[in-house]
């Protein structure tokens, strides 16, 4: 007994007092090279002065160890003394990957510089064996997600006298695993087609066609994007409780094929009851907030709609002031019938607030108030979200700026004030130049002038040029103030005097000298739609060429020239485009009406009509349909002048045939014009960051497909056998000189006469 508490009591002693402390008078620190002493001792627990025990060497150990600088660590503390023993890891020399840019699928030598700086792994950077293999662990997981099982990565490490170690990773990815099988189970919805066309990769096709597909590739990526696809298929027809299987493919043993299965519960399939509206409504009648679903009771039950009505209802909150309403939905189980939801709308208003600021950020060049005065929203106003997107909408078809943005900004603990920031981002409305250009039209020129959309800020128009050509002698200027006066009014006005030589321009031999001025009046009458009138008296003198001449019967012109030309024109505009270079949504719709009238000599009309519109579709794909409609002819006994006749090709007509190709010809095979054109086009574009690493909402590439005709007389149309198709793709460019367009296209249907052009470069395109 004695003895056993003799044990006790020394047992509980060691307990209280693990160790017995010492005070450390002085760090030495040994084996450092690249590393700084201070940089140690910051990762140290203890400094001079204070105790020494066995739990603090543990922890220096621990620390320094995590701090991955050092390979071995060791710890002495004696007399006073703590001496800690250090082997740096080496620094990084170099790091090379090799074989990923000889045809690698996967890896590019941006994302391998993300790798390497993401795992502290870059020249100059401390070595560590560890964070080594996470990275190859981390490139294994990568390639398997794309389907690559059989991916090879060797590492080869040297060290030099120095301590500096290089580091080379040679990657070999072998053949991409493909689908052996690729099958559905469960599903009596959806036939199997249907939900195998949800997926891009899946069971090769016909050979030809899966050699340009590669479908039968396996990707984890596309697997799983695919699952989503159906599993919202499901969701969007009412199946809520939808279930598929995720069991891991199996993979072949040599990792070459893989098979799919896919099983399905549908489970119920159910409908839509009554739509209920809980919380606040603003004097809003349910019946207009019920519209806003587009819902049905008995129909199935569709989260897309659910999804758009929530949005749209939300947006008619924020129309009225509410501008962080929240609008929440529910599907509740009915109590009356079974398989069959009602949906609960839950609105959360929160307060109304007012407009206290609205600020302007990022115009350097235009002035503020030729930006404010686009605006349909004002200071202490209600907010209002509908106005604030008109608004933005409006300053966006100005073609000042590359970018528009808002932003709304609480007033500090404020429940009713807000300020509204609008960003923009200048870009070139204008260009000065002097010198030499050649364009596809006009030939090689000497040229200098202005041309300013927005000059000095105000928002005016300024158009100045001078130019010299093999085709056309030029010298005119143009101004036009769109704001006229404070009804919104516009007032232009012009001078021109040109001289051209058709048969630099491919049309025929005659030379025309003209000069005049213009005066225009414009007048909204909605808010994006506007009627103006212009007036345009001009001096000529026509001097026909041989060819034109010799069928001079056709022409009176050439016997009896016109000595003055003064026309009217009227015109109407309507244009609710969301931007001016790469709209998204909405469309522009022109007519403008010309007639000839005295004191001029000649009695003419004309008819011009263009529409455009665009429409996105899916995600960042913006469709494009466009038409234009021209007609001229004489009257009163009189034939239109045949200089003023419409000729089509090139590049702002039917792409792939060359500039005013198209159409009638003379014997020497220049082109007659006519009477009567017609073009239209069908567009798709998308962001290049869609397909490419290149991040600018000022790229585009454009597939598209153009169509046309034209008829020498107006009494002769014949749509069919003049018609023209081309096909090609544009890259469009917003560039610090302006839009550039660079476009390649190929005929589909021509004439054995045509004269086509498959590659050309614009300035000035846009899509």
């Amino acid at each position: 007994m004695k003895y056993f508490k003799l044990l006790f009591f020394s047992l509980c002693f060691s307990l209280a007092f693990p160790s017995l402390s010492e005070v450390i008078n002085k760090i030495e620190l040994n084996g450092l090279n690249s590393i700084s002493r201070g940089t140690v001792l910051s990762y140290l627990p203890v400094e001079a002065q204070d105790e020494f025990n066995d739990n603090i060497s543990n922890q220096i150990l621990k620390n320094l160890y995590k701090s991955s600088f050092f390979k071995n660590i060791s710890v002495n503390f004696q007399d006073g003394i703590l001496t800690i023993n250090l082997i740096e890891n080496p620094t990084i020399k170099y790091f090379d990957v090799l074989n990923y840019d000889e045809g690698n699928k996967v890896l590019t030598e941006e994302l391998i510089d993300k790798i390497i700086v993401g795992s502290k792994l870059n020249i100059g950077d401390i070595f560590s064996e560890k964070s080594l293999d996470m990275l190859i662990s981390d490139l294994l997981k990568l390639y398997e997600k794309k389907g690559f099982y059989n991916v090879q990565i060797d590492k080869k490490i040297s060290i030099d006298a120095t301590n500096r170690i290089g580091v080379e990773l040679n990657i070999n990815e072998n053949d991409q695993i493909k689908i052996r099988s690729f099958k559905f189970l469960g599903n009596s919805f959806f036939s199997i087609d249907t939900l195998s066309d949800n997926f891009e990769i899946g069971e090769p096709d016909f050979f030809i066609i899966n050699y340009f597909t590669d479908k039968d590739l396996y990707s984890d990526i596309l697997f799983e994007a695919g699952i989503e696809k159906i599993t919202n298929l499901y969701l969007d027809n009412g199946f809520l409780d939808i279930s598929i299987g995720k069991d891991k493919p199996k993979i072949s043993n040599d990792k070459k094929y893989i098979d799919i299965i896919i099983e399905i519960s549908e489970g119920n399939q159910y409908k839509f009851g009554s739509i209920n509206f809980i919380g606040e409504t603003a004097g809003i009648s349910e019946d207009l907030l019920r519209s806003k679903f587009n819902i049905q009771k008995g129909d199935f039950v569709d989260r897309k709609k659910v999804i758009q009505g929530v949005k749209k209802t939300g947006s008619l909150f924020r129309d009225i002031g509410y501008a962080f309403a929240e609008v929440k939905s529910t599907l509740v189980k009915s109590t009356k019938e079974e398989l069959v939801l009602d949906l609960q709308i839950e609105n959360i208003l929160k307060s109304k607030y007012t407009i206290n600021r609205i600020e302007i950020n990022g115009n350097t060049k235009t002035q503020d108030d030729v930006i404010r005065r686009e605006l349909k929203i004002l200071e202490s106003q209600i907010y209002s979200l509908k106005d604030i997107d008109e608004s933005l909408s409006r300053i966006r078809r100005l073609g000042y700026f590359s970018e528009v943005t808002k932003k709304i900004q609480k007033i500090g603990n404020s429940d009713t004030l807000v300020d509204l920031i609008i960003n923009v981002v200048e870009s070139k409305t204008g260009e000065i130049n002097i010198g030499l250009s050649h364009s596809n039209s006009t030939g090689a020129s000497v040229n200098a002038g202005i041309s300013q959309n927005n000059i000095f800020g105000t928002g005016n128009t300024f158009n100045a040029k001078f130019t010299n050509s093999q085709a056309v002698e030029e010298l005119s200027f143009y101004f036009k103030n769109p704001k006229f006066n404070n009804l919104g009014h516009s007032l232009s006005y012009g001078y021109f005097d040109r001289y051209t030589d058709a048969s630099g321009l491919d049309i025929s031999s005659y030379i025309l000298n003209e000069s005049g001025f213009s005066l225009g009046y414009g007048i909204p009458i909605s808010e994006d739609t506007t009627i103006s009138a212009n007036t345009l008296l001009s001096f000529t003198d026509l001097k026909c060429g041989t060819l034109i001449a010799s069928v001079s019967y056709e022409y009176s012109e050439c016997s009896d020239p016109v000595d003055i030309d003064f026309k009217v024109d009227l015109s109407y505009t309507q244009n609710n485009l969301n931007d001016f270079y790469f709209a998204t949504d909405g469309s522009v719709n022109t007519i403008k009406t010309s007639i000839g009238l005295p004191p001029g000599d000649a009695k003419y009309w004309s008819i011009e009509a263009n529409h455009k519109d665009y429409n996105s579709f899916k995600e960042n794909l913006v469709f494009k349909k466009a038409i234009r409609l021209n007609m001229a002819s004489g009257y009163g006994g009189d034939e239109l002048p045949f200089y003023k006749r419409y000729f089509e090709g090139g590049s702002s007509s039917i792409r792939g045939f060359d500039f005013n190709s198209i159409g009638p010809q003379y014997l020497n095979g220049s082109a007659k014009g006519g009477e009567l054109s017609i073009v239209s086009s069908l567009g798709v574009s998308t962001p290049l960051s869609e397909i490419s690493n290149i991040d600018s909402r000022n790229l585009r590439l454009i597939g598209f497909v153009d169509a046309g005709t034209i008829s020498e007389k107006f009494s002769d149309f014949d749509m069919v056998d003049e018609m023209r198709i081309s096909t090609g793709v544009q890259f469009t460019w917003i560039s610090p000189i302006g839009p550039i367009g660079i476009y390649a296209a190929r005929p589909l249907l021509k004439k054995s006469s045509d004269t086509t052009k498959t590659f050309s470069f614009e300035l000035g395109s846009s899509f």
